[in-house]
């Protein structure tokens, strides 16, 4: 029998790669896997402690919060505030950055976090997830301000997501790969199942929302053709999956290969530049993705290249494969000249 590798076994082993490491990157590792864990519990048994549905409170992008939103979000910010480890947070429920406590001693890193992504899905039984990354401190004050976490992808220091599904798995990367664990709820521990992760090189699957299909550009609608082979029946097309979660999606495309997209769009006046935010979605999963040897682009470019310059900031999000991301571009870039330029104005103005 193989030795089993716990999560806390496998951040120790990677710390000492570093013997100038301090150990507190691997106890914000520890404490987010632990976070987990008492999110899973309670996502298990929602239905029975009244923690479906939603509240009367929205959040920083407007959306009706859900219970269950709530309990992870309190959750991981309770489980990280006073350890010393941390110099500020910022969670996607919220409009300003979360000060850490000022009973409290800051560290080194800022968090951020979207607590509960695919928030609705609880309701009918479906997966769901968390999303985070961490940068080093770049502020000059004892304590952090906007600045550390209004970072580019290229500067992250680690990252990693929580899928809540009929089992229950923590993927992360400190910049050395990609690895999964899966919950053993016998024993309470996150246990190594995939290690070394690399998308799948065989693309099987696209993932979008075909319910928006009408607001997207004339490049994304002869990509998605391209992804169903409409004009080459001799070649296979990938099958469709969509789950409404993004957690739940991406790691599909990483496990059986593919490509995700919720493109961006001039014509619904609600999401122009999509709905995913670039901070707690879309810069981590591109960070991860890049691990895994695929990519991830706002249509135009690297989302890890991508400063951002709001909270909040929105992007349109390609993600998977590398080759049929590139394929993305060059499709845009071929037919959506005035959705570029438009854009590319939209990204200066939130400066």
């Amino acid at each position: 029998m193989p030795p089993l590798i716990t999560i806390e076994r496998h951040i120790i082993e990677q710390q000492r790669q570093h013997p100038e490491a301090t150990g507190t990157f691997t106890q914000i590792l520890q404490d987010m896997a632990l976070a987990a864990k008492i999110i899973a519990r309670e996502a298990r048994r929602a239905g029975l402690i009244n923690i479906l549905g939603s509240t009367d409170s929205v959040n920083a992008s407007g959306e009706v919060q859900q219970k269950l939103d709530i309990f992870a979000d309190q959750t991981i910010f309770k489980m990280n505030d006073h350890t010393g480890r941390l110099c500020v947070m910022a969670s996607e429920e919220h409009e300003d950055i979360l000060p850490i406590p000022p009973q409290f001693p800051c560290g080194r890193y800022a968090l951020v976090f979207d607590p509960l992504d695919g928030s609705g899905n609880p309701d009918v039984n479906a997966s769901i997830g968390t999303i985070f990354a961490m940068f080093r401190k770049v502020s000059f004050g004892a304590r952090g301000d906007l600045s550390d976490v209004l970072q580019a992808g290229r500067e992250i220091a680690a990252a990693g997501y929580i899928v809540y599904g009929p089992s229950t798995m923590m993927v992360y990367s400190t910049g050395q790969g990609v690895h999964g664990f899966t919950l053993d709820s016998s024993l309470g521990e996150f246990i190594l199942s995939h290690p070394n992760m690399q998308i799948a090189p065989s693309p099987r699957y696209y993932g979008t929302n075909h319910g928006n299909e009408r607001y997207w550009t004339l490049g994304v609608r002869k990509y998605v053709d391209w992804l169903q082979a409409k004009e080459e029946p001799q070649r296979k097309p990938l099958d469709a999956r969509y789950m409404g979660a993004l957690v739940a999606d991406f790691h599909r495309i990483l496990l059986k290969g593919g490509v995700y997209l919720y493109p961006g769009n001039l014509q619904n006046p609600a999401q122009p530049s999509g709905k995913l935010r670039l901070i707690y979605e879309c810069a981590p999963l591109a960070y991860l993705i890049e691990q895994a040897g695929g990519y991830a682009s706002d249509g135009l470019g690297n989302i890890l290249d991508i400063q951002p310059h709001t909270l909040h900031q929105r992007v349109p999000l390609f993600i998977g494969d590398k080759t049929l991301v590139q394929q993305a571009e060059r499709f845009i870039q071929a037919h959506d000249a005035e959705w570029i330029a438009s854009y590319r104005a939209m990204r200066e103005a939130v400066r």
